[in-house]
């Protein structure tokens, strides 16, 4: 087979070498890659027939189950990109999203899909129906073929407006980040890589995409499976780990990290938020034999954009201004910059990317705004951004030792659980309940030392239980405040701006 040029070449040419190897395990039934393959093939013609032509954009209604992962590669194999969808998610958001991105019909798994007013056609691949799928011959149905500038996926990301915002990734794009990754781990017939992340959130596509380049085997945990990774590893004999740092927080405080306690991996990837050396430490002494990266980059940069790997001797390992890990040195494939506050390159500031593995622009090109600078550093328009411009991620960085380290945000952007969130849309969906003036929120340390969320109202007649519960069906689960005070007035500063600082110390007082 040629050089892949789309995401799903990368799986087929592994389909092809190793047909009777297993692809995908799920709650303990395993499908080979030639079975996978067919029923991706099968799939794909529905998608068409229940379109009518060959689709655009795909919605996947599904998560953790074959219908998913089969969905995910059938999307692809008709040409279409795929766009993430959570069952777990509103109903309003979810058909919110469904009209952002202009999809061609939704793929559900559960058939209540099909009941619910998404605007597009509902193809429903429960159990049932795939089994009905896998009994026929596979369809020799002529599919749009995807170049590599086309769209492969769609993420959504929280936006900052109040509306979710929609990044879009070329196979050109995600084709450059598996050129660069897909080596990196040792990944052949017999490797078997964790998949812990949601679909909706993009380290999923490593996950799937880096075992089947590799030919290796996608073991996708149960949800609760989640809480306990140590049990996970050793009961789904996982050779790689790839997860947000706060899987370890969980498993620390089972008391489960015991030196020793997970003798099969042999890789641990990190990412989404930040590692803290002494977190890496608990989980290298319990998993002596595995090799530690980690892996930093916002959605926009596909997955990951650079990365740092642990020394093999954790004497050796280094020390930090923040206790966290470095984030490493910028991936072959990409040029990157830190900027100061005043626009000037140095070693220190905002750090700018561009190259092979930058997005084109978001879905909504109002969105731009503010994100891009030209070649010779200055703010670009809200059109499509050209190849050469910079990406501004929002993050502050330095240089030490010649690695990366990662500072903090330069906006109200957070990560929870490794999910990133626009503080700013929490709230805007605050402000638009009923008697609500204002509205903040804010993130103070849980128990466990963890981010969360709170927020704080003002206004007349605020109920916090009543907008709590009207906000559960504007919000997915992870940006709902764990609690929201009414105030009488949110505090000021003296330039008249929400005072982040003094509000922060009137809720912990106030718990």
């Amino acid at each position: 087979m040629n050089e892949p040029r789309t995401v799903y070449d990368w799986f087929a040419r592994s389909a092809a070498a190793h047909p009777e190897e297993p692809a995908l395990e799920i709650d303990g039934r395993q499908l080979t890659y030639g079975q996978l393959r067919d029923l991706a093939e099968r799939l794909a013609a529905r998608l068409t027939d229940t379109a009518g032509a060959a689709p655009r954009r795909v919605g996947l209604l599904a998560a953790r189950s074959v219908t998913a992962y089969a969905g995910y590669l059938a999307a692809l194999r008709a040409g279409a990109a795929v766009v993430p969808l959570n069952p777990e998610h509103p109903a309003s958001r979810t058909a919110q999203i469904v009209r952002a991105a202009g999809l061609d019909l939704v793929l559900a798994e559960d058939p209540a899909a099909a009941t619910t007013d998404l605007g597009v056609p509902v193809q429903v691949a429960g159990p049932a129906e795939l089994d009905a799928l896998a009994a026929g011959p596979v369809p020799d149905v002529p599919h749009r073929q995807a170049g590599p500038d086309d769209l492969a996926y769609i993420i959504f990301t929280s936006g900052s407006t109040g509306a979710p915002k929609g990044v879009p990734v070329r196979h050109s794009n995600i084709c450059a980040y598996l050129e660069q990754v897909a080596g990196r781990y040792d990944i052949g017939p017999g490797s078997r890589l964790s998949q812990t992340f949601e679909l909706t959130f993009d380290g999923s596509v490593h996950d799937l995409f880096v075992a089947w380049a590799g030919g290796g085997t996608l073991v996708v945990p149960l949800r609760s499976q989640l809480m306990s990774p140590v049990s996970t590893v050793n009961t789904l004999r996982l050779t790689h780990w790839f997860s947000v740092p706060s899987l370890i927080s969980f498993a620390s405080r089972l008391g489960t990290l015991k030196p020793g306690s997970m003798p099969t991996l042999r890789w641990s990837v990190f990412g989404g938020e930040p590692l803290t050396v002494a977190a890496a430490r608990e989980w290298r002494t319990a998993a002596p034999a595995s090799r530690l990266e980690v892996l930093y980059g916002p959605t926009e940069l596909t997955i990951s954009c650079t990365a740092y790997r642990f020394p093999d001797d954790m004497a050796d390992w280094p020390r930090t201004p923040n206790g966290t890990a470095p984030i490493g040195v910028c991936y072959p494939a990409l040029d990157l910059l830190l900027l100061d506050e005043k626009g000037r390159p140095g070693d220190s500031g905002e750090l700018c990317v561009r190259g092979a593995l930058r997005f084109s622009g978001y879905l909504e090109a109002t969105h731009n705004r503010g994100r891009f600078l030209t070649d010779d550093l200055r703010p670009a328009g809200d059109g499509p951004p050209q190849e050469s411009y910079w990406y501004r991620t929002g993050d502050r960085v330095t240089v030490r030792d010649g690695q990366l380290i990662h500072l903090g945000r330069t906006d109200h952007q957070v990560k929870i659980r490794g999910h990133r969130i626009e503080l700013g849309e929490i709230e805007a969906a605050l402000r638009q309940q009923p008697g609500v003036r204002d509205a903040i929120a804010v993130t103070v340390p849980a128990p466990d030392g963890e981010p969360e969320l709170m927020a704080a109202v003002s206004g007349s007649g605020c109920d916090p239980d009543r907008i709590y519960a009207s906000l559960g069906g504007r919000l997915p689960p992870y940006m709902m405040p764990r609690r929201i005070a009414a105030l009488d007035r949110l505090p000021l500063n003296p330039n008249g701006k929400i005072d982040r600082r003094a509000l922060l110390t009137e809720l912990g007082n106030a718990r």
